[in-house]
C-alpha cells in the first residue's frame, strides 16, 4: 500500500511540475531518490508518464492520465461544448486559449487552442495551476464558496515569482476586484514571462465549474489589451455557461 501511495504522490507532482526530474521530485516530496525512481519506472511501465525531450532525463504526463481524468469528471462533454466558443475566442484575440477545471486546490488544463504567432505560451494538457497564482485559478477562486476561500486563503500563500500575491488580505482584495470587473488577470504571478486573462464558468453561487483564459506573453499584455481581452473572455465564459444550461450567478 505504501508503494501505491508513493506512486500516486509522484504522479501528482509530475502533473503539477512537468517536465521534472527525479532529483527535484525527491526534494519536493521529501522522499529518497531511490523511492522516487522506483515510482517513476512503475508509472512509465503502466503508461502514465513518459520521458520529456532534452538531454537531462525528465518526466511528463501521457495522454492516458488526461483521458482517465476526463472520463471520471465528465470533462469530455465540457470540452465539446467549449470548443467552438474557444475557437471563436482565439479568432477574436489571435492568442492561445485555455480551458481549465477546478480540482481540489488547483485548476487543471483540459483543452487548449494555440495561437499562430511564433511567440506563444506552451503548456501540456493535464497541467495543474495554483488557484492563487494563475488567472484561471483566481477566476475560479473569486466565485468559490466561503468554505473554499477560508481554506485556501487562511495563511500566507506560496510564492512563485516576485509578482505572486502571498498575503491573504491582499488576495481577498484581489478577488473582490475580479468579481467587480468580471475577469481575472495574471501579471507574471506563476511564471515571470506568462500573462493571462480569465473568466469563470459558473453553475450557480459558489459553484465555478470551469474557466476560460486568453494566454499571452507578458510582452504583449498591456493595459489596453488587458481590458479588451477581459471583455472577450468574460463574454465567452457567459456563453459557455448558457450553453451548458447553468443559471447566472
Amino acid at each position: 500500500m505504501r508503494n501505491v501511495r508513493n506512486a500516486l504522490r509522484v504522479l501528482e507532482e509530475v502533473a503539477a511540475r512537468q517536465p521534472i526530474g527525479v532529483g527535484e521530485l525527491a526534494r519536493v516530496l521529501g522522499m529518497p531518490k531511490s523511492t522516487v525512481q522506483r515510482a517513476l519506472l512503475t508509472l512509465h511501465e503502466a503508461g502514465w508518464i513518459r520521458p520529456a525531450e532534452g538531454e537531462v532525463k525528465r518526466w511528463a504526463l501521457t495522454t492516458k492520465a488526461l483521458a482517465i481524468g476526463g472520463r471520471a469528471s465528465g470533462d469530455l462533454g465540457l470540452r465539446d461544448a467549449a470548443r467552438p466558443i474557444m475557437e471563436d475566442l482565439r479568432r477574436r484575440t489571435e492568442e492561445t486559449i485555455h480551458l481549465t477545471v477546478p480540482e481540489e486546490d488547483k485548476v487543471v488544463l483540459i483543452e487548449r487552442l494555440e495561437t499562430s504567432k511564433p511567440l506563444r505560451i506552451s503548456m501540456s494538457l493535464g497541467h495543474a495551476l495554483p488557484l492563487h497564482a494563475s488567472a484561471n485559478g483566481k477566476a475560479v477562486l473569486a466565485h468559490s464558496s466561503a468554505d473554499v476561500l477560508k481554506r485556501v486563503v487562511a495563511d500566507e500563500l506560496p510564492r512563485y515569482t516576485d509578482s505572486t500575491i502571498t498575503d491573504p488580505d491582499q488576495m481577498l482584495a484581489e478577488l473582490d476586484r475580479i468579481r467587480a470587473r468580471g475577469y481575472a488577470v495574471n501579471h507574471g504571478e506563476w511564471r515571470t514571462d506568462v500573462g493571462s486573462v480569465a473568466a469563470a464558468v459558473v453553475e450557480g453561487p459558489g459553484k465555478p465549474v470551469a474557466s476560460l483564459s486568453v494566454n499571452i506573453p507578458m510582452s504583449r499584455l498591456t493595459g489596453e489589451s488587458e481590458e479588451a481581452l477581459g471583455r472577450a473572455v468574460g463574454e465567452a465564459a457567459k456563453l459557455l455557461a448558457a450553453r451548458l444550461g447553468y443559471e447566472r450567478e
